[in-house]
Order: C-alpha cells, then sequence, then structure tokens
C-alpha cells in the first residue's frame, strides 16, 4: 500500500450543519451541491468529506453509536502563534466549543483544541520545528 491518506470523512449528526461551520463559517471552498447527501472539502492534497453518521456507519457496517474519546484528533498547522489566535477566536466566535484553550505545550510548540458541531477535536497548532513550502503545504 502506498504511503498517502486521500479522503478523511467525518459522519456528522446534522449534514447541513455540519456544512455550514465549514462552508459559511470558516469560510472553505467545497463542490457541495444542494440535495447532495455529502460534502468534499478540498485541503491540499487530502480531502476532507463530511457524510451523515448513520449512513457511514451503515456503509462500514458498524453500529453509530458511540461517545467519547474516538481515538482520532484532526490538526490544522499554522505559520505563528498570532495566527493560531486568530483561528482559536474565529471558531469559537461561530460557537465551537474551546476544549483545550491556546498555551505554550511541553513539545516547543503552541496550540489549543476546539471541537467542531459533531465533537470532532481539532487542534491549532504553531510547531517551530516545522516549515512550510511555497504553497503554503506543511513540510516535515
Amino acid at each position: 500500500m502506498r504511503q498517502k491518506l486521500s479522503i478523511i470523512t467525518l459522519g456528522v449528526g446534522d449534514l447541513a450543519r455540519s456544512i455550514a461551520f465549514y462552508r459559511d463559517g470558516l469560510k472553505w471552498h467545497t463542490s457541495h451541491k444542494e440535495g447532495e447527501g455529502i460534502a468534499w472539502f478540498p485541503m491540499g492534497g487530502v480531502v476532507l468529506a463530511l457524510y451523515p453518521r448513520t449512513g457511514l456507519a451503515e456503509d462500514a457496517t458498524v453500529d453509530p453509536i458511540g461517545s467519547g474519546f474516538t481515538g482520532i484528533t484532526l490538526a490544522h498547522n499554522c505559520k505563528d502563534e498570532a495566527e493560531v489566535d486568530a483561528v482559536m477566536a474565529e471558531v469559537a466566535a461561530l460557537g465551537a466549543r474551546i476544549v483545550k484553550p491556546v498555551q505554550k505545550v511541553f513539545w516547543g510548540g503552541y496550540s489549543g483544541y476546539f471541537a467542531d458541531p459533531d465533537g470532532y477535536l481539532w487542534e491549532v497548532a504553531f510547531n517551530p520545528f516545522t516549515l512550510f513550502d511555497d504553497q503554503d503545504n506543511l513540510v516535515m
């Protein structure tokens, strides 16, 4: 198997609410058209998809009921601490729940966590040990 991640699909409780959060609130571009049962958000080489949680569980043949920490977080890396603060203020204004306020962290960076409308955890971080290329792609 090639070392490549193509799509991350989040099973959401209310597709319209989640689309509004990411598209209208965060101003992310999507190819979603009204009436489609899925939304696609290009993320610079990876696509974030939103799909109804029950349908996603049915497709995977698993129980859609679950709670607590799922063992996964998503991350948005910023170019500096000021950008971290701005992003966290933006998502808080959209009604996202701030799970961990931004702060200096043990590994030398600066980060915080928020939960989207379905409780998916997003880390917003500045890592002084990583670089971005000229197209804003994270280079490890």
